[in-house]
């Protein structure tokens, strides 16, 4: 039986919002300082919740390991750093618990086991848009011993999108748990009504009436008269053909056209 597709979207979300988060975990990039005062032009400062990079673009050269007490003082970088891991070890316990009910091998695959993979997927996700939410919501505010203009960096983008497919993928895992829906949207037949038709009686067959010609004509026809009325009068016949008379008296001998 091939994999319902509720849990074909699930298992396809779940591992891509996981590759997402993981370099949004990873990557020193969560906020962008740029036109620094007493800095080179192209000098782009890239702050992370793990590191802090100095990057040029003319020359693509990075030197990272900055020291700022100031910005990885502030609460929210702790907190950034224990949601995002704790999310990416729930994103990889759900999906090995989802891919215990969901492989193909069986006959039909566990909405039970299935399902509850998902909802650790789907709080997996909700953990990576919490701290992505809250630092993007601060990120004009949160101090650092560099000023410049302040712009948002790709781990915010890739994390907001990591964490929408996870919440995506768990859901639908749990949508297809819902005992609502019986197995009939899903492409099965329910175990309870199938018993229940099992066990019902074989249908009775109708007994169909069928009408007499005879009694139709007689009692339905526009003619005045009946059929034994017809039967009773004297209406004249065809007569029957000649017979040819032929004389036996008469000996002669017989000819070719005779035959």
């Amino acid at each position: 039986m091939r994999t319902p597709g509720l849990l074909i979207f699930g298992m396809v979300f779940a591992p891509c919002g996981w590759v997402l988060d993981l370099t949004s975990t990873v990557a020193p990039d969560w906020r962008e300082i740029s036109q620094m005062p007493g800095v080179s032009t192209d000098a782009i400062m890239r702050q992370g919740i793990w590191d802090i990079c100095l990057a040029y673009q003319t020359t693509s050269q990075q030197t990272c390991g900055q020291q700022d007490s100031s910005y990885f003082g502030q609460q929210i970088i702790p907190v950034a750093k224990g949601l995002m891991v704790a999310s990416l070890l729930v994103t990889l316990f759900g999906i090995a618990v989802a891919t215990a009910g969901v492989r193909c091998w069986r006959d039909r695959p566990n909405w039970i086991i299935s399902g509850l993979g998902g909802i650790l997927i789907f709080l997996s996700g909700v953990m990576t848009i919490i701290p992505i939410a809250w630092y993007t919501h601060i990120i004009n505010s949160i101090p650092t011993v560099t000023s410049g203009t302040i712009n948002v960096g790709y781990c915010i983008i890739l994390g907001y999108i990591g964490g929408i497919m996870e919440i995506l993928g768990g859901a639908a895992m749990v949508i297809g748990m819902c005992s609502c829906c019986g197995g009939w949207n899903r492409g099965e037949r329910s175990s309870r009504g199938t018993a229940k038709f099992s066990q019902s009686n074989p249908p009775v067959p109708r007994k169909v009436e069928v009408p007499n010609i005879a009694r139709s004509i007689s009692t339905s026809s526009s003619v005045p008269y009946s059929r034994d009325s017809l039967a009773e009068r004297d209406y004249p016949r065809a007569k029957p053909p000649r017979s040819r008379f032929v004389d036996t008296s008469v000996t002669r001998k017989p000819y070719d056209a005779d035959l």
